[in-house]
């Protein structure tokens, strides 16, 4: 062999070495990169925009690891029921412990002891159910019993489908209790109310909708961080009334076990839920108009998110489970309340 054929052939070689490697270094690096599902509710899309930028420079920066964390939002009933009918969520962080629970009576894709994987019964904020209306108030709306007067309009969403609707309906029951001294009388007032909603959209978002770009509607009973973002982002044409008496609404967050042990990803999705909990993910809750659980980022938000006189699922209805059940099942209280319109 001459020598220039011997170079040929190293240079060859070569080539076909760096080619060997250069394959190897971009199959590791598609190996490396991990894409993640967060089935979420209605009104959190502005949240995990910003938190999921974040999780994924961090993660980054930690691991070397490139994340994309893909979205999916609707009703918070509806979203589990599509991870039961099979939608490869990596996480749910939906609006009440009751939709994250049939996740686990229909298919076992989670464990029953779920709420004790994270800290504050895997919920990493809170929020409560407020009252928007038009600007000025024009129809003096200050508290739940005005919302049964003739003429007004409610906008909310179907409790058949929606977190956010099972919070509001909820709150409104309570009240009325509390207020009218009976069951009987929560089932009137209640009854009252739905009486003078004209449609029930299916999510949260879509009541938001409804209310402020078709202008339907004399009153929006919303989610905190849904009024909040319809404030700003309408100016001067709503106003928040925060009633007397709301409830404390607590959203969770899992794993879905069965799917990340499908996928390989239980321990990115697991720190995403877990990040959270971090100062940079309360802070990024509370800009969101989320309540922090942290004490220091309760403090940094409350001129937005105020202290209020709050109740919880537990004291007022003994738990999801009990609710549900008496209220949102078929033939529950909403059934014997709206079939009757």
């Amino acid at each position: 062999m001459t020598s220039r054929t011997a170079f040929i052939s190293r240079r060859t070689l070569n080539f076909a070495a760096c080619a060997v490697l250069a394959g190897a270094a971009f199959a590791a690096s598609a190996q490396q990169a991990v894409t993640l599902l967060n089935v979420s509710y209605d009104p959190t899309r502005e949240l995990y925009t910003e938190f999921n930028a974040a999780f994924a420079k961090h993660w980054k920066a930690k691991t070397g690891q490139d994340v994309t964390i893909k979205q999916s939002h609707g009703g918070s009933g509806k979203q589990a029921r599509a991870v039961i009918d099979g939608l490869e969520a990596d996480v749910v962080t939906l609006a009440l412990a009751g939709d994250v629970d049939a996740i686990h009576n229909n298919g076992g894709w989670i464990p029953a002891d779920w709420q004790k994987r994270l800290p504050h019964n895997a919920s990493p904020y809170t929020s409560t159910i407020v009252l928007v209306v038009r600007q000025g108030n024009p129809k003096g709306i200050k508290d739940w019993d005005d919302l049964i007067k003739p003429g007004i309009s409610v906008i909310t969403p179907n409790p058949k489908t929606s977190g956010g609707a099972r919070w509001n309906y909820l709150a409104a029951w309570e009240f009325a209790k509390r207020k009218f001294g009976s069951e009987a009388q929560a089932k009137d007032f209640v009854g009252k109310l739905y009486a003078n909603v004209p449609v029930l959209d299916s999510g949260a978002r879509g009541s938001s909708i409804t209310f402020a770009q078709r202008g339907q509607g004399d009153v929006f009973i919303s989610w905190e961080n849904e009024a909040h973002l319809l404030e700003k982002e309408f100016g001067g044409k709503v106003d928040i009334i925060y009633p007397s008496l709301s409830i404390l609404a607590e959203p969770p967050v899992t794993v879905v076990d069965k799917n990340v042990d499908k996928k390989g990803t239980r321990a990115v999705a697991t720190a995403y839920l877990e990040y959270l909990y971090t100062d940079e993910g309360q802070d990024i809750a509370g800009k969101n108009f989320y309540r922090p659980i942290s004490e220091k980022f309760q403090a940094k938000y409350v001129k937005q998110l105020p202290k209020l006189k709050l109740f919880t699922i537990d004291e007022a209805f003994g738990g999801w489970s009990k609710a549900a059940k008496d209220h949102f099942a078929d033939g529950g209280f909403f059934d014997q309340i709206y079939l009757k319109k």
